[in-house]
């Protein structure tokens, strides 16, 4: 695949990285959309990490779009449970 010009990184410190990180993989582990690509990873207990690169603004929008959603979700049923 050729390199994809556009891309953001989005760093989250939160005590529910783990948690978030391990419901997001399923996310990760599908192609989404053929023009954008993601990566997460976790910086020791506590920080999150979001990769996402695209081909056009178009795509960077909404993968970060709906990953920004998932994260979000993910650490509210956190704090509810």
């Amino acid at each position: 695949m050729p390199p994809m010009p556009y891309e953001a990184v989005f760093r989250f410190t939160t005590k529910n990285a783990p948690e978030i990180y391990r419901s997001l993989l399923p996310e990760l582990s599908d192609e989404v959309n053929s023009r954008s690509e993601a990566c997460c990873v976790l910086e020791g207990n506590e920080v999150l990490v979001l990769s996402v690169a695209a081909e056009d603004m178009s795509a960077l929008r909404a993968a970060l779009n709906m990953y920004l959603r998932l994260i979000s979700v993910a650490d509210e049923m956190q704090d509810l449970a």
